[in-house]
């Protein structure tokens, strides 16, 4: 069966269909990461995109029942130059194919992935549809879809009740905690699993709040220390989590990643751009002024910090994207408040920057005693 992607700016382009029929909208971007595709499907931080995935090859390994990143397929669609119709992995219980059509998302494969990549870096990301109906049917989606921006994603992606994850995993939010060193919340406003799985190999059981948590509910549970967590949309769309934010510096101690990062900045009076094509894959070279290292890390972002908007704030950018010289974290060394822009548990991606798990579950421990 053919499938069409159709991009706002009036370009279709004719595949072959992948998962399931219909049609589906959403922002067109771009991830150059070479495996990890089922950690990038099932991403929070993908809610409302389409994800176009730069290596020509996807699915060569199936799908397993242990690699998900939150409950649900996150993008609204998927575009692959080739997908594997016969995976070889000893884990894999399904294919790419039989996975999204199990989860309803519409894809298209068959097309040249790298010519619109050139066109998303020329251009921008832009809203696209992906249908199986027919071309008409995809430029008509494509044109009528709601602008990214307009939408308050996060709202969509938190949890709706609060519950615990500790060494065993996900865990009943009344359970006594095994054995754990120290008690952290996270606000979540699009949490990855592996951010949870990484803390827990720490010692840490971690109480999950839904993104609308205030302060005093955060407080209420008496934490060593408060997660700010990653999430798709716009940061400058969350005013409640950056009060919240703010209503926390200084009275435990505060970890931003990525979304966490923006909201942090914005919490102390920074303000935040899009960029043009955003920053997606596991191969972002970051600096860290701090000490002069640079690691190689996994990122998924189309928002960055002005950092003129810092001047005075008592914020200090610790971290800078070799790229592009974006900022990649900062600190509040008096509230012993600190964030990264980038995803440290990566899953896909390279172990650089566990390194700051292991700086923030010290910062707790101290909080602790």
């Amino acid at each position: 069966m053919k499938a069409y992607l159709a991009l706002s700016d009036g370009t279709v382009v004719e595949g072959r269909r992948l998962g399931a029929e219909g049609t589906t909208d959403g922002e067109l971007v771009f991830n150059t990461g070479m495996t990890g595709y089922q950690e990038v499907l099932t991403d929070p931080s993908y809610a409302g995109q389409i994800v176009l995935f730069t290596y020509p090859l996807i699915g060569n390994y199936g799908v397993n029942d242990d690699d998900f990143e939150s409950d649900r397929v996150q993008p609204r669609g998927v575009v692959v130059r080739e997908a594997c119709e016969a995976p070889s992995n000893w884990r894999s219980t399904r294919s790419l194919d039989e996975f999204l059509r199990e989860r309803g998302v519409v894809a298209v494969q068959g097309v040249d992935t790298r010519a619109l990549t050139k066109r998303i870096r020329d251009a921008g990301v832009m809203t696209g549809a992906v249908s199986t109906l027919g071309p008409d049917e995809a430029l008509a989606a494509a044109r009528a879809a709601r602008p990214y921006d307009d939408t308050d994603f996060v709202a969509s992606v938190t949890t709706r009740a609060p519950y615990a994850w500790g060494r065993a995993g996900r865990e009943a939010i009344d359970q006594p905690a095994a054995s754990a060193k120290v008690k952290m919340v996270a606000i979540d406003c699009g949490l990855k699993f592996n951010i949870l799985r990484r803390f827990a190999s720490l010692g840490v059981r971690t109480i999950v709040l839904p993104a609308t948590a205030t302060a005093d509910e955060v407080m209420a549970w008496e934490p060593d220390g408060v997660l700010l967590s990653p999430g798709p949309g716009d940061p400058a769309r969350l005013e409640g989590v950056v009060r919240t934010a703010r209503d926390l510096i200084g009275r435990r101690p505060l970890f931003g990643i990525c979304l966490g990062n923006q909201i942090l900045c914005q919490a102390v009076g920074g303000r935040t751009f899009k960029l043009k094509f955003g920053h997606r894959g596991a191969n972002h070279p970051v600096k860290d002024l701090l000490d002069g290292s640079v690691t190689i890390t996994s990122q998924n972002h189309g928002y960055a910090v002005d950092p003129d908007s810092l001047v005075g704030t008592g914020a200090e950018v610790t971290q800078l994207n070799v790229n592009d010289g974006t900022v990649e974290g900062i600190r509040l060394e008096r509230e012993d408040a600190t964030s990264i822009q980038y995803h440290p548990e990566a899953a896909p991606g390279p172990w650089d920057s566990r390194k700051y798990f292991r700086a923030f579950v010290d910062k707790m421990e101290r909080a602790a005693r």
